[in-house]
């Protein structure tokens, strides 16, 4: 990161974009408090991040935090369920069987509680992994490539589930990518390249998401040209 001043306003989706190499994933990791930065300022959920030791980050990460990665990271012996409160479990906190019944209708799979992850398709363990993020209602989402496994309708009804989570429940979720399809769910894309941001380009959502697609597409162009 070379003097990056950013912020993401509450109840927004934001799409963080970039070439290879250019700091996309370690911006995450630092806003999200994985990687403690060397220099400037981190604030999450009003709290400064670089002034925590690694159990205050740890407990920062736990309570107000939640993570999405490409790869969805279930247990396969596990149910839907058992999936969705195991994280907490791990930490030594108890999560009601009504927290985990709610985080798994929040995703539609109310119906997909006890199954494995052998029996549900990529689309639905990827919104397991939504549900287990979304469990401890977090501050913040943050989503590194959250569709990169998945095939189109996958991503789709991901994406769709994640948007809507921004607008009905004021999730507030920053997300890695390199889809133009995938940012065009989002508020505002941010561009990185090496290091620093190059724009920030807000979005039309009355306009349908293949326009906002290509609009983002052009605009990636543009700046790397």
């Amino acid at each position: 990161m070379d003097d990056v001043t950013l912020s993401f306003r509450p109840g927004t989706l934001t799409a963080i974009m970039g070439p290879s190499g250019s700091g996309k994933s370690t911006l995450l990791h630092c806003a999200a408090g994985l990687d403690r930065p060397t220099g400037g300022t981190v604030l999450l959920a009003g709290t400064d991040v670089g002034a925590l030791d690694e159990r205050g980050r740890t407990a920062l990460r736990r309570d107000r935090v939640g993570f999405v990665f490409q790869a969805f990271n279930l247990v396969d012996s596990l149910t839907a369920a058992q999936n969705v409160e195991l994280p907490a479990r791990f930490a030594g906190r108890r999560v009601g069987r009504d927290q985990v019944a709610a985080a798994l209708a929040a995703v539609g799979l109310s119906e997909r509680a006890d199954h494995r992850p052998h029996q549900l398709s990529g689309g639905q363990q990827q919104r397991v992994a939504l549900a287990r993020a979304l469990v401890t209602r977090p501050a913040v989402l943050f989503a590194d490539e959250p569709t990169g496994a998945l095939d189109t309708a996958g991503s789709r009804e991901v994406l769709h589930l994640m948007r809507t989570l921004v607008d009905r429940e004021g999730q507030t979720t920053l997300m890695v990518t390199h889809d133009p399809m995938a940012a065009a769910v989002a508020d505002v894309v941010v561009f990185l390249k090496d290091g620093r941001v190059t724009d920030e380009f807000p979005l039309d959502r009355t306009e349908p998401a293949a326009r906002n697609a290509a609009a983002v597409a052009a605009h990636m162009t543009t700046l790397e040209a």
